[in-house]
């Protein structure tokens, strides 16, 4: 009988195998993670509590695991394949991401796994966009653009044989996992020689630097990997001491006693030596390192209000600098609950129940209403962590590492049903799968005490 490797394996074997690339091909990236490994080492050594909940949580020993790498394709059938890719490693699409809304000429999902025991084991995860060439306004480039793109093919012969291996035996061997790894990552390796001349760069170039970063290489090189700190503030305030030129401000909510939903910061990308064809020398920007901080997930109520609180504050924040923006943002934001028990109270975040020791010596029979149950410490709520991504906070990153602003001439453009026609298949809805976690431990916690689920 074959034996075959999980998802959850193979996906492991990859992010590894993938951070020991990009420590390869940026050097910067590693002084990266080892600031943010001692970053954390002393949060957690002035924080026991802190300490605590994660190791209860079983959050530690995932800590130094990069949580997010991100890439750019540029066609259908690019993005269809890198479905079946990423489904081997058990990686899903989730969320649908708009940011032609904020001047990038992309849309987005995330890859990423989705049920419990998945997240537990690795939660690595891909963002990965999709150019919208039919926002380009010069039908010449565009046109060129398309003819570009679809004289290459991104995947190794071998990745494609390999997944189509894994699709019909619903696995792969352990010596095809090593394969598979191997295979797939020349998909996303750095290609220092362009498939164009620097006149074709320098024009898409010019439309937009995203486009060119897409079009003009030979794959869709990783352009960031994310290690996950505990204290972004002070991973931002000591990059330049360790050589590194971080971003003017950190996007997303400000510092809270309750995290939500995800802040980010990066190094700005490196200028990389390129060689066009006809051997002309040139340089190309979009590689970086970045750095992200996850609270809980909200509710639609609670991104509602999110939403709403962001779009006030960036009225306030342009052109600031980093301290400047983090105290308008905590003004505004002092508007949004930050205790657990008002953010649960108020149904602005999602948690999850589970019986404490309290509550399974008690058993059937106990209080039955669950605010009496947790005031009592028979039932514990912990907030869901948010496993997702902030539109306006990814293209705020690609715009820093990019260069510019934005164009207002791609605003507006969503598309969801091109993209999922493109991916060949639905997106899942993110806050659905929190919902619905929610809802099953709640479920378990009180049929564990005798008393009917809540519907």
């Amino acid at each position: 009988m074959t034996t075959l490797v999980s998802h959850h394996e193979i996906r492991d074997r990859f992010s590894k195998a993938m951070s020991a690339m990009y420590q390869d091909e940026v050097p910067q990236y590693e002084t990266l993670l080892d600031l943010v490994a001692e970053v954390n080492r002393e949060t957690l050594g002035r924080d026991p509590e802190l300490a605590e909940r994660l190791e209860a949580h079983d959050e530690l020993n995932r800590l130094s695991v990069e949580r997010h790498g991100a890439i750019r394709v540029g066609t259908a059938e690019e993005l269809s394949m890198l479905r079946r890719l990423f489904a081997v490693m058990g990686m899903y699409p989730v969320g649908y991401y708009d940011l032609s809304e904020a001047g990038v000429p992309v849309h987005s999902t995330a890859f990423r796994p989705i049920d419990d025991e998945a997240l537990a084991r690795n939660p690595f995860r891909v963002f990965t966009s999709l150019l919208r060439l039919e926002l380009i306004e010069s039908p010449e480039l565009r046109e060129r653009a398309a003819g570009i793109l679809a004289a290459r093919d991104i995947f190794t012969p071998s990745a494609r044989e390999l997944i189509e291996l894994s699709e019909r035996q619903d696995g792969l061997t352990d010596e095809q996992a090593d394969r598979f790894v191997a295979e797939s990552l020349e998909t996303f390796r750095w290609h220092q020689d362009a498939t164009v001349d620097l006149d074709t760069y320098e024009a898409l170039h010019a439309e937009h630097r995203l486009i060119a970063d897409v079009v003009c290489f030979h794959g869709p090189h990783i352009n960031h990997l994310t290690p996950r700190t505990l204290d972004i503030d002070e991973v931002q305030r000591r990059m330049p001491a360790a050589g590194m030129n971080p971003k003017e401000v950190i996007e997303g909510p400000p510092h809270r006693d309750c995290p939500i939903l995800l802040r980010q910061t990066s190094f700005k990308a490196l200028e990389e030596p390129t060689r066009f064809t006809g051997e002309r020398q040139g340089t190309h920007t979009a590689r970086f390192g970045e750095i992200e901080q996850r609270g809980v997930a909200l509710t639609a109520k609670g991104r509602a209000l999110y939403d709403r609180l962001l779009a006030e504050s960036r009225q306030r924040t342009a052109g600031l600098t980093n301290a400047e923006h983090q105290r308008v943002l905590a003004e505004v934001f002092a508007d949004f609950p930050d205790t657990e028990a008002e953010l649960r109270h108020q149904g602005l975040a999602f948690f999850e129940y589970r019986l404490t020791e309290a509550g399974r010596e008690a058993g059937a029979g106990a209080e039955t209403e669950l605010e009496k149950l947790i005031e009592q410490g028979l039932v514990a709520a912990r907030p869901i962590t948010y496993e997702d991504f902030l539109p306006v906070s990814a293209a705020g990153i690609f715009q820093s590492n990019l260069g510019g602003d934005g164009s207002e001439a791609y605003a507006g453009h969503a598309n969801r049903e091109a993209f999922e026609e493109a991916l060949g298949a639905p997106v899942t809805d993110e806050l659905t799968l929190y919902a619905e976690r929610e809802r099953s431990s709640l479920d378990a916690a009180l049929t564990s005490l005798g008393i009917p689920p809540v519907r």
